[in-house]
């Protein structure tokens, strides 16, 4: 008799996620805002993280069109000054703390 071959796990499989899970809604085509501003800052920090990476449309929940338009706006305002490029040096999450 011939020996029976397992399907190996996928990783989705493994982490229990069912794949049904909705994406969010972007906060810009919810309000109805077709173009980003750059000099929104508030509404930029947002979509960078604490060590002043651009965050991914999977985390923030952006389309495609208001994510490309976000990290056009993020470069903008940081060679404007108005974002920093990385992090300060001590503020909270630095590695040079540990």
């Amino acid at each position: 008799m011939a020996k029976q071959r397992r399907r190996p796990v996928r990783r989705r499989d493994r982490k229990g996620l069912t794949g049904s899970t909705r994406r969010k809604p972007c906060p810009y085509c919810r309000e109805k805002i077709a173009q980003v501003d750059y000099k929104d800052i508030s509404m930029l920090r947002r979509f960078v993280s604490e060590r002043g990476k651009i965050r991914s449309r999977r985390i923030t929940g952006a389309c495609r069109r208001h994510q490309n338009q976000i990290a056009r706006a993020v470069k903008r305002a940081r060679e404007l000054a108005l974002l920093p490029y990385v992090a300060e040096p001590g503020e909270r999450g630095s590695r040079s703390e540990r």
